[in-house]
């Protein structure tokens, strides 16, 4: 079955390599936007080339439904195989258990397990290389009977401490934005269900989905807004957020041995767990999130919140906004110079352009048309190209707000701890520095 299923997969690579048509044109253009810029590092470039197989759209059709109307002459087995393909994903992976022909691997993004055999597209020799508990990144396809492979490229990450795993974390999530959650899309659904969530609690608490603030005043907003979140949530759970977890065990019952025992043994760190049950004290709440300092020194911010973009801050948008009711924006001082910020910041999605789209269409077309040089520039018909040539999704990505699994969460509460505790360790010993990353 492996044998079979590496010779169709490479029929199906090929298949892609020499399309023309629409196909290929699909094929280049999913490269463009998805591809890294590290273009030295050809897994990188196969790890994309396997994500456009299952993941590019040619009209209504994958690559794989178009490669399977040519093959006519594959067997039921054949075609039922690559059909399953269509489920191929993204992960980051930890290797849990070394067997003679396959191995163990827990999806760090969705805590689960899959018994994963090797391909001929990597090398036995990098293969031996890996070892317990090492990360990957990489993809995987269905076999037979709960059975996966690899698919595309792998990129081992190595043997990661709590604190540069968050990290890798953090940097998959914004660098496939679109395979998070692959494997579990009822934990996707989750994550948008809670931006929704959010922004109507954004709406009721400030008043509007847009609101203009001092940025120190906004960071107080904002965190009181995640406090009263979380204090619906805890609510909602049946949960007394005003109890320590302590008072909580009391209450119910339970021996404080029985809870560090049963913590430990599904991967607790002891000691956290020691931590939380002495802080009497503390509350339960979910991590405060503040605004970027940037933000907060700001004299003016315009807050916005989407149900699907979540919430951004810009601090210059009224400025940006004083130029376009200019009489003649272009000749406003600095207008050049806003606009290109505008278009290379990444924090300036598409949405906040498509704001001033629609309330300042014919002095933001004057402004563009003067300031990339284009005479002929249409807003209508050319804003949305000039975004995606600079790197700006015209669909949002989930935003940062959005829930996430229990135990990503735990990694990220770990992994600040840490760091806290070596940098609270470096200051003592007078080394100045602090901890990295």
């Amino acid at each position: 079955m492996l044998e079979q299923a590496a010779q169709l997969k490479q029929a199906l690579v090929d298949f892609v390599y020499d399309a023309e048509g629409d196909l290929a044109v699909a094929f280049e253009q999913y490269v463009a936007t998805h591809g890294s810029r590290d273009r030295q590092d050809i897994r990188l470039q196969n790890l994309v080339v396997d994500m456009f197989l299952n993941g590019g759209e040619v009209g209504e059709q994958t690559p794989i439904d178009l490669f399977l109307a040519q093959e006519s002459e594959l067997t039921a087995s054949d075609r039922d195989l690559i059909k399953n393909w269509q489920h191929t994903f993204t992960g980051l992976f930890e290797i849990i258990e070394i067997q003679p022909k396959s191995f163990k691997l827990m999806n760090w993004l969705t805590a689960k397990y899959y018994t994963v055999f090797p391909s001929p597209e990597i090398s036995r020799s990098e293969i031996e290389k890996w070892k317990l508990g090492d990360i990957l990144l990489t993809r995987l396809a269905p076999l037979n009977d709960g059975n996966w492979m690899f698919s595309g490229a792998c990129i081992p990450k190595g043997n990661l401490g709590k604190p540069k795993l968050a990290v890798v974390v953090g940097e998959f999530k914004n660098n496939y934005p679109n395979q998070l959650y692959g494997d579990a899309p009822e934990l996707l659904e989750k994550a948008w269900d809670s931006v929704i969530q959010y922004h109507q609690e954004f709406v009721n608490f400030l008043g509007s989905d847009r609101i203009l603030l001092p940025g120190y005043q906004l960071n107080k907003k904002i965190a009181e807004l995640q406090e009263r979140l979380t204090k619906k949530q805890l609510e909602a759970a049946g949960i007394d957020p005003s109890k320590s977890i302590k008072e909580m065990i009391q209450e119910a019952g339970v021996d404080e041995s029985e809870v560090k025992a049963s913590a430990t043994e599904t991967g607790a760190d002891e000691k956290s767990v020691e931590t939380a049950l002495s802080n009497d004290s503390s509350p339960m709440f979910s991590p405060k999130v503040e605004l970027p300092d940037e933000i907060k020194r700001a004299e003016e911010v315009m807050a916005f919140s989407h149900p699907r973009w979540g919430q951004m801050f810009v601090p210059t948008y009224s400025k940006f906004v004083r130029i376009l009711e200019a009489e003649d924006p272009v000749a406003e001082p600095n207008a050049d110079k806003l606009v290109i910020k505008y278009l290379e910041d990444q924090e300036i999605n598409a949405f906040i352009w498509q704001q001033l789209k629609a309330e300042y269409p014919q002095p933001l077309e004057k402004l563009l048309k003067a300031v990339l040089e284009r005479p002929d520039f249409n807003l209508e018909k050319d804003l949305d190209q000039t975004l995606k040539q600079y790197h700006k999704p015209l669909k949002p990505k989930l935003p940062e707000i959005a829930s996430v699994p229990q135990h990503l969460h735990q990694l990220f509460e770990e992994a600040v701890a840490q760091v806290q505790s070596k940098a609270k360790s470096s200051k003592k010993k007078k080394k100045g520095k602090g901890f990295k990353v």
